[in-house]
């Protein structure tokens, strides 16, 4: 059998893994990466800017060398994978490093090629000085721009999850911070009422926040000087563009196979698209979300894992369905930690769900241990069932461990009632005798 995997990365390398372990020896697997990495965490490039990840080398998980050596993996770098013809079961594409044209038959495929960051059609984009982070290249060209160009200034555009990890790495290499968001709050996921919390750390901290107008393009000679608004212009040395992602299945023919509202491709619970032989996961593909009960689309590395894994499986005809997502994310930024998981008000009132909230501030710890230490929880749950759908936590410590077992609870369809029998731990330095998603569960009764 020969398998071929368009992407190198979480989804696509998971699902190799898989077909190694569990298929048969006289089984081929090719791997097509459009970049030089392969298998790399996404989510700790921010971090090398700051110096917390000490290189965008310590962010690889397993080298493209330890693929093709360890694994026996045909593990291709700079293919770019253009056509997929379902019918003859052939990928077509571009071999970056000769420019040469490739095709590649397959028995059965995995599309799990990731998103790319949205390019917004502004002017002056193509200026020095102006970058969006997703690859490890991006990150090694930003890190020296900034040492080459000394950069005092960068402005962000886009205030969600990536927009404020750069945020703080910025800060902590002393560059001064501009985040502009078109919208009137910071990380769209949350509820207004939670953002608020956000916005405070970062007029504390010192990140300027400018809200409610739109980036018409940028201005310069051949570096960057001037982002333009639709209501002001600010000077900036340096300009992140973060306002979404898109799915990368560009190759596919969008009326022959079934995709979402982003042109991520549709897949069951077996990872399988509509057409026989082939399979999706990660970011490109579709999230079952068990909340709302239908496709969504929350490209998050967990997910992309987890898919790449059963997509391997199910491949080898290792039958395993993937169960879902409840939509489960947290962020450090700057002194606060955030989290989110299932749906908040919003979702909830869009939803046309009957439903109710509760929000409280209290002690991350036994009020007496560690004075000061607060957390703000805000559980979203059905009116008449009590069923918990949503919670979403802020504060400076513990946030982790109460969103892990909101998600928990999501996943079982829990009431809020039934979190007040979770036996939780307790002692004075990690908690009070009542947890605080217990108190905010009590305030339903």
């Amino acid at each position: 059998m020969k398998y071929v995997i368009i992407g190198g990365d979480a989804a696509g390398m998971s699902a190799a893994m898989q077909i190694k372990r569990q298929g048969s020896d006289e089984d081929e697997i090719v791997t097509l990466e459009r970049g030089e990495y392969y298998s790399y965490g996404q989510c700790g490039l921010p971090y090398v800017i700051s110096g917390q990840v000490g290189s965008t080398e310590d962010v690889i998980a397993r080298s493209v060398e330890t693929f093709r050596g360890k694994y026996g993996i045909d593990a291709r770098v700079n293919h770019d994978v253009t056509k997929v013809d379902t019918e003859q079961q052939t990928v077509f594409g571009t071999d970056l490093s000769s420019n040469q044209p490739f095709s590649i038959k397959y028995d059965k495929l995995l599309i799990a090629t990731g998103v790319s960051p949205v390019k917004p059609n502004w002017y002056g984009t193509d200026l020095e000085g102006i970058f969006s982070l997703k690859t490890i290249p991006d990150t090694e060209e930003l890190i020296a721009y900034i040492e080459q160009n000394n950069v005092k200034q960068v402005t962000i555009v886009g205030g969600g999850f990536v927009g404020l990890e750069l945020a703080e790495n910025f800060k902590e290499i002393g560059v001064n911070v501009r985040i502009i968001q078109r919208g009137d709050q910071l990380m769209n996921p949350f509820d207004f009422d939670m953002a608020e919390l956000i916005h405070e750390e970062a007029d504390k901290q010192g990140v300027e926040v400018i809200f409610d107008e739109a980036v018409q393009g940028f201005t310069g000679e051949q570096h960057l000087s001037t982002v333009v608004t639709d209501k002001n212009k600010y000077h900036t040395d340096v300009a992140l563009i973060n306002v979404g992602v898109r799915p990368n299945t560009q190759m596919i023919d969008k009326q022959q196979f079934y995709v979402g509202e982003k042109d991520e491709l549709l897949v069951n619970a077996y990872m399988e698209t509509n057409i026989p032989n082939v399979y999706a996961a990660g970011d490109c593909a579709s999230h079952y979300h068990i909340v709302k009960q239908v496709n969504d689309f929350i490209p998050l590395g967990t997910t992309a894992n987890k898919q790449g894994m059963i997509a391997g499986l199910n491949m080898v005809s290792q039958t395993k369905a993937f169960q879902g997502v409840v939509g489960t994310s947290i962020l450090k930024f700057l002194d606060l930690d955030i989290g989110r998981t299932g749906l908040s008000e919003k979702e909830a009132k869009a939803l046309g769900l009957s439903y109710e909230t509760v929000k409280l501030q209290t002690n991350a710890v036994a009020g007496y241990y560690q004075k000061g230490e607060t957390l703000t929880v805000k559980l979203v749950y059905e009116k008449d069932s009590k069923r918990l759908l949503g919670g979403q936590v802020i504060g400076r410590s513990g946030i982790d461990k109460r969103i892990d077992v909101l998600a928990t609870a999501l996943y079982h369809k829990m009431t809020t009632d039934e979190l007040l029998n979770l036996d939780l731990s307790y002692a004075p330095p990690y908690n009070g005798v009542w947890d605080p998603i217990q108190q905010a569960a009590r305030r339903t009764l």
